[in-house]
């Protein structure tokens, strides 16, 4: 019962919850023993909220029991919160978003035990619409790489090839869902960290649009590109969690006062009457050089695809695409070091060198020097130098005004296509250690990911199969116009459907290693 609970969907296991066919307990209890099992081999959680999770689902279980199901009346976050269609459903965490009294620390030895005070608002949302919280998911120190090894705490392994890499920065939340370690997780985006993970791991992963849902409560890299978004392994999955986290927050002054998209009823129209008509560009810039075999050939057979779906085919250009890595590479650093100067050994987090008498610039130096890792000093003093007096027009100056013709590449693409695809990753899942050392390698698993990123549009990767040279999963990146995730769910939806009807499954087997870890 418990394995055979793993495995369902996350709207399956609402469904369950809600008709009283299981608890929310039992349900719960099930992805914690699964965790016990397998996660000393994979390394996705920094912290298991055990008995807090299964209070959560308990209080759930007893609203049901009042009567108080989905949409039905009070719920049990705040006052008048009604229960959502994910209640009761377990959920990992990324260390990047904070929660009250559990320990958060953006992968990094300067927040090492640090409890936060105070809930994100993306926490706020999934308590009260009564989503169980099973702990916080590793990642790359404060959302720096594309591998999950820049991890102060160690690196997590892809249940498909323990040997190898799970993306990143996620890779802890989107490990946890190859794993059957959780039914949904979180991630956040600042240049590709949902949607690489969920490429490389057979998952899926969405970045809203920019402001989409808001990033107060969440530990800011760069705060003109990170974003909070959902992770599952299937596209409705994704689309209920989307519509529970999605929404304004007077709190956060990027956030769009818009209504939350019907992503949800985009799936269903994707699943029921397809994408016939539908206008789909293929990126010229983001496929060939520089990009595996099996990818290509992959992402092949997505385009047949979807064109065997209906859908019509165009090419698009996008010229500046190829200055979005090195743009990226500057804009980032800049506001990373603006924001990480915010770790100094004054107020919280880690403290080294305070015996009495070293001044406070000296033990400021002490603790970042020992608090951060070299991938984070790294990008702080790139961004440092960039934003320097005799350098910031000539640097960070020249970047924004290449983001600023990247959007208006998307802006002239989205005029010809109504949705555009790319592969989610130019690589399938690499060995560990194999880039740890070359940073510019490391740098280009993001090469399809960051245009995207920086034009603030909604992007998202669902599984493509497998690569034929690797045997690793690969991902199909869709992207929409801003505002535009209706459409790019009603796609993925309809890709998923169409490869299904072809194959057994969309992933055969996430984690043949785990298979025999657990027994």
């Amino acid at each position: 019962m418990s394995a055979d609970l793993t495995r369902q969907t996350a709207a399956t296991l609402a469904d369950m919850i809600a008709s009283g066919e299981v608890s929310s307990r039992e349900v719960t209890q099930a992805h914690l023993d699964r965790i016990a099992a397998v996660d000393g081999s994979v390394h996705a959680f920094l912290h298991v909220s055990g008995e807090l999770a299964l209070a959560q689902a308990d209080a759930v279980d007893r609203a049901i029991a009042a009567g108080d199901g989905p949409g039905a009346g009070a719920g049990v976050g705040a006052a008048g919160a009604p229960l959502s269609p994910l209640a009761g459903v377990p959920l990992a965490l990324k260390d990047i978003v904070v929660q009250r009294g559990v320990p958060t620390t953006a992968g990094s030895k300067i927040l090492e035990g640090w409890r936060p005070p105070y809930d994100a608002t993306v926490t706020t949302r999934l308590l009260d619409a009564g989503v169980v919280i099973l702990g916080k998911t590793n990642l790359d120190e404060f959302a720096m790489g594309s591998s999950t090894e820049n991890s102060a705490y160690g690196p997590t392994r892809n249940p498909w090839d323990l040997s190898r890499i799970p993306g990143g920065s996620g890779g802890g939340s989107a490990a946890a869902l190859a794993a059957f370690e959780a039914p949904l997780a979180i991630g956040t985006d600042t240049g590709g960290s949902i949607r690489q993970p969920a490429a490389v791991t057979g998952t899926v992963g969405t970045k809203p649009t920019y402001g989409g849902v808001s990033r107060y409560g969440l530990i800011a890299l760069a705060s003109s590109l990170d974003q909070v978004g959902p992770c599952a392994r299937t596209v409705l999955d994704t689309a209920l969690l989307h519509e529970v986290i999605a929404g304004h927050d007077p709190r956060d002054s990027t956030s769009i006062p818009s209504p939350v998209p019907s992503v949800v009823q985009a799936v269903r129209r994707g699943q029921t009457d397809g994408i016939a008509g539908l206008r789909v560009g293929v990126v010229k810039q983001l496929r060939g050089e520089g990009y595996q075999p099996g990818v290509l050939a992959s992402f092949d057979a997505a385009v047949a695809t979807l064109t065997a779906a209906g859908a019509e085919i165009v090419e698009v250009d996008c010229p500046h695409f190829q200055y979005a890595l090195a743009a990226y590479y500057l804009i980032l650093p800049s506001e990373c070091s603006s924001n990480l100067a915010r770790f100094d050994a004054m107020r919280y987090g880690l403290r080294v060198g305070d015996n009495g008498i070293a001044s406070a610039e000296e033990v400021m130096s002490k603790t970042r020097g020992q608090g951060f890792g070299a991938e984070v000093k790294r990008r702080i003093i790139l961004g440092t130098y960039a934003l320097s007096a005799g350098y910031f027009d000539a640097y960070y100056g020249s970047a924004q005004k290449v983001r600023t013709l990247i959007r208006r590449d998307f802006e002239n693409a989205f005029q010809s296509a109504d949705v555009l695809i790319s592969p989610s990753s130019p690589v399938t899942a690499f060995p560990i250690g194999e880039k740890v050392n070359d940073p510019m390698a490391m740098y280009l698993n993001d090469l399809a990911t960051i245009p995207g990123s920086l034009a603030g549009i909604p992007a998202m990767s669902v599984p493509s199969g497998i690569a034929t040279d690797t045997g690793l999963p690969v991902g199909l990146q869709i992207m929409g116009p801003a505002l535009g995730e209706e459409q790019i769910y009603r796609v993925a939806a309809a890709f998923e459907s169409a490869y299904l009807a072809e194959h057994s499954a969309l992933v055969p087997d996430r984690a043949p290693e785990l298979e025999v870890v657990a027994k």
